[in-house]
């Protein structure tokens, strides 16, 4: 789960380190000579005010989320198991019956928890977002004020920068603007919204559900 958490942060980082160098222009560097600096994002989000809360926050809700899906889960098993023990003295009719409901209940459950899944990735997007917009304002800020041309990334996993002069280093001064900013504004869950499904959960049929010896047939 936070691997996961922490992926989101480090995509967005990404679109947050290109746009730091697209930014509103600053002071002029002497013609044919751009200035050109670089950040470690990784170590920026590691520092990052807030950055801990919302992922402690995102767990709470997870688990919150894990209990709702695994009492679906169960309801589901439970049905499938009575069918299992009675199918032998169950006629054609109810067998048939019996079937068409654990259909529509394994149907039920696959639309809830492919809803559940968006919803989980947008309440990502809503907790991470006021952190990243905060590293992309100080990173704007910096580069308009010291005049650089670019920003490059050196904590990408993309590899962006190999190799450059450690006084070109910005992190440190981001970091330290950042946690004299303090943390952003934590974004609350919307009210009456369904708890996300958490990743991991079963898409289908879940875990350790056996299906009925005869396969209801569509």
């Amino acid at each position: 789960m936070r691997a996961l958490f922490r992926a989101t942060l480090l995509a967005l980082t990404v679109s947050v380190a290109l746009a730091s160098s697209v930014s509103a222009q600053g002071p002029a560097a002497p013609a044919g000579q751009p200035r050109i600096a670089y950040i470690n994002s990784q170590q920026i989000l590691a520092q990052a005010p807030g950055r801990a809360e919302a992922e402690a926050q995102f767990e709470r809700e997870m688990n919150g989320y894990r209990q709702a899906v695994q009492r679906m889960g169960d309801s589901l098993n439970t049905m499938i198991a009575e069918y299992n023990r009675q199918e032998v003295s169950l006629s054609p009719a109810a067998k048939e019956t019996r079937q068409k409901a654990i259909r529509e209940k394994e149907d039920q459950y696959q639309k809830k928890t492919q809803d559940l899944q968006q919803q989980a990735q947008q309440r990502q997007v809503e907790l991470v977002q006021p952190i990243m917009e905060q590293i992309n304002k100080i990173i704007g800020q910096l580069r308009a004020q010291e005049g650089y041309a670019m920003i490059f990334d050196a904590g990408s996993s993309a590899g962006v920068v190999v190799a450059a002069d450690t006084t070109l280093n910005l992190t440190d001064k981001v970091i330290a603007r950042l946690k004299a900013a303090g943390p952003p504004k934590p974004v609350s869950a919307a009210p009456g919204r369904t708890p996300a499904r958490p990743a991991g959960a079963p898409a289908s049929a879940p875990a350790g559900v056996s299906r009925p010896k005869t396969p209801p047939t569509r």
